[in-house]
């Protein structure tokens, strides 16, 4: 198992000096992190804003992919979907998710996100810690 956490953007969010002083950050691919099954770009948290009290990113799941299983030790986690559907577990139980749902995983709690349809799914996420953490429990990262 290993402990996950959005990196340190050093100069700020687009990595250009001084761009950490500024309070707006729009999506782009190019910031984003990239994985066998998608893409999160951190929007906000401790190590991009260091009076941050939040985390929050954009998350992109491919169509017929899936995140690792994992859970947050330290917070809980509230998933917004914006676009596509998800197959979204919570422990043991699946909610199917449409656009316009959201969805609360309580701190500890195992789960992950399918993506079983044929569009990009698309979604927002929030963690009320500065400084996210995941612990993985199936190959792969984030």
């Amino acid at each position: 198992m290993e402990a996950n956490r959005p990196p340190s953007a050093g100069t700020g969010p687009t990595g250009i000096a001084g761009a950490g002083e500024g309070r707006v950050i729009g999506v782009d691919e190019r910031l984003a992190q990239r994985f066998g099954w998608g893409s999160i770009q951190w929007l906000c948290s401790g190590q991009l804003f260091a009076d941050a009290q939040q985390t929050c990113g954009y998350v992109q799941i491919e169509p017929g992919r899936k995140n690792p299983r994992h859970y947050h030790p330290n917070s809980d986690e509230v998933l917004f979907l914006l676009e596509g559907e998800l197959d979204h577990s919570l422990g043991d139980a699946v909610h199917h998710l449409v656009p316009g749902m959201a969805i609360h995983i309580p701190q500890g709690v195992e789960h992950d996100a399918a993506n079983r349809g044929d569009r990009i799914a698309r979604m927002f996420v929030t963690y009320p810690t500065s400084d996210r953490q995941a612990i993985m429990l199936e190959a792969g990262r984030e």
